[in-house]
């Protein structure tokens, strides 16, 4: 019984200090672990912050470029008829979309749901006043759409305003 004791009197200790020593290991090793992981995620938002930012920055060119105040100026109708001209409008704001459409990935869903909505609410007002009877021919739809812009703000405009609170979101 005695050896027992005598025994259990040095393991006890050893144990204990064991026991403190794998605890200690075990927390500085999974602190290392977190601090590269750190490191790592920061190293990777260095390289990625450009590129989202560039991504911000096509789609606020984008945006600008399917205003109808502006694209109504950079294509001009290339005949008398209302229809082609329609058809010439969507043709260019489809093809911008397009180019631009990889940019999704690297903005959040909410911003791309409303670059999307910006682009179709200014294709289908497009639409609707080319169905207008009053329209007789591109020129005509040309101020129509100019005059209808002037009522309130373009969609365009509302999703490029979203955009820049975006960014400054990601910037904060």
């Amino acid at each position: 019984m005695d050896k027992f004791i005598e025994v259990l009197l040095y393991a006890v200790p050893s144990l204990i200090t064991g026991g403190v020593a794998y605890y200690l290991f075990d927390s500085y090793f999974k602190d290392q672990q977190h601090t590269r992981r750190w490191l790592l995620q920061k190293e990777n938002q260095k390289h990625s912050m450009p590129l989202r930012l560039q991504a911000y920055e096509r789609l606020a060119l984008f945006l600008e470029r399917i205003s109808p105040a502006k694209l109504l100026i950079r294509v001009a109708p290339l005949n008398d008829d209302k229809v082609d001209y329609q058809n010439l409008l969507i043709h260019h704001i489809e093809q911008e979309y397009e180019h631009n459409m990889t940019q999704q990935i690297y903005i959040t869903d909410q911003c791309w749901t409303m670059v999307l909505t910006a682009k179709n609410t200014i294709i289908q007002n497009i639409r609707k006043t080319t169905l207008d009877s009053s329209v007789a021919n591109a020129d005509q739809l040309k101020e129509k759409i100019l005059s209808s812009m002037l009522d309130g703000q373009s969609a365009s405009t509302l999703a490029l305003s979203y955009l820049k609170t975006e960014v400054t979101d990601v910037l904060g």
